[in-house]
Protein backbone atom coordinates (compact mmCIF):
# COMPACT_ATOMS: atom_id res chain seq x y z
CA UNK A 1 0.00 0.00 0.00
CA UNK A 2 2.74 2.39 0.77
CA UNK A 3 4.55 1.72 -2.80
CA UNK A 4 1.22 2.35 -4.14
CA UNK A 5 0.83 5.73 -2.31
CA UNK A 6 4.44 6.93 -2.95
CA UNK A 7 3.83 6.61 -7.28
CA UNK A 8 0.81 8.21 -7.16
CA UNK A 9 2.32 11.24 -4.92
CA UNK A 10 5.01 11.06 -7.46
CA UNK A 11 2.62 11.21 -10.62
CA UNK A 12 0.23 13.76 -9.27
CA UNK A 13 1.90 16.48 -10.48
CA UNK A 14 2.49 15.14 -14.04
CA UNK A 15 -1.32 14.42 -13.83
CA UNK A 16 -2.25 17.43 -12.61
CA UNK A 17 -0.70 19.54 -15.57
CA UNK A 18 -2.09 17.40 -18.09
CA UNK A 19 -5.89 18.04 -16.61
CA UNK A 20 -5.27 21.68 -16.05
CA UNK A 21 -3.32 22.06 -19.40
CA UNK A 22 -6.54 22.26 -21.18
CA UNK A 23 -7.52 25.13 -18.87
CA UNK A 24 -4.44 27.34 -18.98
CA UNK A 25 -4.48 27.13 -22.39
CA UNK A 26 -7.84 28.39 -23.06
CA UNK A 27 -7.15 31.67 -21.06
CA UNK A 28 -4.32 32.65 -23.01
CA UNK A 29 -6.62 32.26 -25.82
CA UNK A 30 -8.79 34.61 -24.48
CA UNK A 31 -7.10 37.66 -24.20
CA UNK A 32 -8.97 40.46 -26.32
CA UNK A 33 -7.82 40.37 -30.14
CA UNK A 34 -10.19 41.70 -31.46
CA UNK A 35 -14.34 41.49 -32.36
CA UNK A 36 -15.55 37.86 -33.30
CA UNK A 37 -17.59 38.20 -36.81
CA UNK A 38 -20.76 37.45 -35.10
CA UNK A 39 -20.25 41.20 -33.15
CA UNK A 40 -22.47 42.21 -36.71
CA UNK A 41 -25.31 39.83 -36.02
CA UNK A 42 -25.82 40.17 -32.15
CA UNK A 43 -28.69 41.88 -30.53
CA UNK A 44 -26.75 45.33 -30.00
CA UNK A 45 -25.33 44.81 -33.23
CA UNK A 46 -21.20 46.73 -33.62
CA UNK A 47 -21.18 46.79 -30.17
CA UNK A 48 -18.89 45.00 -27.82
CA UNK A 49 -20.68 42.23 -25.26
CA UNK A 50 -18.46 43.39 -22.44
CA UNK A 51 -21.48 41.99 -19.39
CA UNK A 52 -23.01 44.92 -18.38
CA UNK A 53 -21.15 47.77 -19.97
CA UNK A 54 -23.06 50.13 -22.31
CA UNK A 55 -21.73 52.68 -24.97
CA UNK A 56 -20.95 55.70 -23.66
CA UNK A 57 -23.25 58.77 -24.01
CA UNK A 58 -22.18 60.19 -27.66
CA UNK A 59 -21.44 63.72 -25.90
CA UNK A 60 -18.71 62.04 -24.25
CA UNK A 61 -16.93 60.27 -27.00
CA UNK A 62 -13.29 61.82 -27.54
CA UNK A 63 -12.68 60.15 -30.31
CA UNK A 64 -13.11 60.98 -33.95
CA UNK A 65 -13.89 58.63 -37.32
CA UNK A 66 -13.01 60.55 -40.45
CA UNK A 67 -13.10 59.51 -43.83
CA UNK A 68 -11.49 61.16 -46.64
CA UNK A 69 -14.74 60.38 -49.12
CA UNK A 70 -17.94 59.55 -48.88
CA UNK A 71 -18.52 59.19 -52.61
CA UNK A 72 -16.95 55.63 -54.34
CA UNK A 73 -16.55 54.61 -57.89
CA UNK A 74 -15.57 50.69 -58.48
CA UNK A 75 -12.31 49.11 -56.86
CA UNK A 76 -11.68 52.99 -54.80
CA UNK A 77 -9.93 53.12 -51.73
CA UNK A 78 -10.93 55.44 -48.91
CA UNK A 79 -8.92 56.41 -46.04
CA UNK A 80 -10.51 56.14 -42.53
CA UNK A 81 -8.61 57.10 -39.47
CA UNK A 82 -9.49 56.72 -36.08
CA UNK A 83 -7.92 59.57 -33.52
CA UNK A 84 -9.02 61.37 -30.17
CA UNK A 85 -10.37 65.52 -30.82
CA UNK A 86 -9.24 66.51 -27.77
CA UNK A 87 -5.72 68.15 -27.38
CA UNK A 88 -5.12 65.79 -24.95
CA UNK A 89 -3.66 62.36 -26.02
CA UNK A 90 -6.49 60.18 -25.32
CA UNK A 91 -5.54 56.62 -26.22
CA UNK A 92 -7.79 53.72 -27.19
CA UNK A 93 -7.54 50.04 -27.23
CA UNK A 94 -9.70 48.87 -29.50
CA UNK A 95 -12.49 49.32 -32.69
CA UNK A 96 -15.05 48.22 -34.51
CA UNK A 97 -15.87 49.77 -38.07
CA UNK A 98 -18.37 48.40 -40.83
CA UNK A 99 -18.58 49.74 -43.87
CA UNK A 100 -22.33 50.54 -45.03
CA UNK A 101 -24.25 51.74 -48.08
CA UNK A 102 -25.75 55.09 -48.00
CA UNK A 103 -29.08 54.61 -50.05
CA UNK A 104 -29.48 50.82 -49.16
CA UNK A 105 -27.69 50.75 -45.60
CA UNK A 106 -26.29 47.44 -46.87
CA UNK A 107 -22.40 46.01 -45.52
CA UNK A 108 -20.28 46.90 -48.77
CA UNK A 109 -16.93 46.58 -49.60
CA UNK A 110 -13.76 45.08 -47.88
CA UNK A 111 -11.60 46.51 -45.88
CA UNK A 112 -7.36 45.94 -46.38
CA UNK A 113 -6.03 44.25 -43.25
CA UNK A 114 -2.56 46.10 -41.95
CA UNK A 115 -0.97 45.38 -39.09
CA UNK A 116 -2.55 45.34 -35.85
CA UNK A 117 -6.28 44.81 -37.86
CA UNK A 118 -8.50 42.15 -38.09
CA UNK A 119 -11.13 42.16 -40.83
CA UNK A 120 -14.68 40.71 -41.19
CA UNK A 121 -15.28 39.71 -44.42
CA UNK A 122 -18.71 37.99 -43.77
CA UNK A 123 -20.05 41.92 -42.59
CA UNK A 124 -17.73 44.62 -44.21
CA UNK A 125 -15.88 45.05 -40.94
CA UNK A 126 -12.58 45.50 -39.20
CA UNK A 127 -11.44 45.40 -36.04
CA UNK A 128 -8.41 45.79 -33.50
CA UNK A 129 -5.91 42.56 -33.31
CA UNK A 130 -4.66 43.53 -30.04
CA UNK A 131 -5.20 45.31 -27.06
CA UNK A 132 -2.56 47.59 -26.69
CA UNK A 133 -2.88 51.17 -26.15
CA UNK A 134 -3.02 53.25 -29.46
CA UNK A 135 -3.03 56.65 -30.34
CA UNK A 136 -4.99 56.31 -33.55
CA UNK A 137 -5.30 54.12 -36.46
CA UNK A 138 -5.48 54.75 -40.12
CA UNK A 139 -7.35 51.73 -42.11
CA UNK A 140 -8.11 51.60 -45.92
CA UNK A 141 -11.80 50.27 -47.03
CA UNK A 142 -12.19 49.17 -51.07
CA UNK A 143 -14.87 49.71 -52.71
CA UNK A 144 -16.67 46.70 -54.96
CA UNK A 145 -15.48 46.37 -58.27
CA UNK A 146 -18.95 47.26 -59.48
CA UNK A 147 -20.97 49.53 -58.23
CA UNK A 148 -20.69 53.30 -57.19
CA UNK A 149 -22.68 55.62 -54.59
CA UNK A 150 -22.00 56.45 -51.15
CA UNK A 151 -20.77 54.88 -48.19
CA UNK A 152 -20.24 55.71 -44.85
CA UNK A 153 -18.78 54.21 -41.52
CA UNK A 154 -19.93 53.24 -38.28
CA UNK A 155 -19.20 51.04 -35.37
CA UNK A 156 -17.13 51.48 -31.67
CA UNK A 157 -14.33 52.63 -30.28
CA UNK A 158 -13.54 51.05 -27.31
CA UNK A 159 -10.84 52.69 -24.43
CA UNK A 160 -10.70 50.04 -22.47
CA UNK A 161 -13.28 47.09 -21.26
CA UNK A 162 -15.99 48.88 -19.89
CA UNK A 163 -15.59 52.90 -21.54
CA UNK A 164 -16.68 52.46 -24.87
CA UNK A 165 -19.06 54.67 -27.63
CA UNK A 166 -20.99 52.48 -30.46
CA UNK A 167 -22.92 53.97 -33.05
CA UNK A 168 -20.29 56.04 -34.15
CA UNK A 169 -20.69 57.98 -37.67
CA UNK A 170 -17.43 58.85 -39.41
CA UNK A 171 -17.05 62.38 -40.17
CA UNK A 172 -15.92 63.32 -44.02
CA UNK A 173 -12.90 66.07 -44.30
CA UNK A 174 -13.46 68.61 -45.98
CA UNK A 175 -12.04 69.15 -48.97
CA UNK A 176 -8.93 71.53 -49.35
CA UNK A 177 -9.83 75.12 -50.32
Amino acid sequence: MKDRFTRIAKELPSMLLIMLLPLLLGSTAAFPDGAPADTCVKQRQNQPNHGKARTQPAHTNPFEVVADAQSYHPGQQVSVVIYPHTQQSTVFRGFFLQARDAHSNEWIGEWVQSENTKTIPECSAITHSDNRDKLGAKLIWKAPQNKRGNVYFTGTVLQEYGTFWSDIVNKVQAEPQ
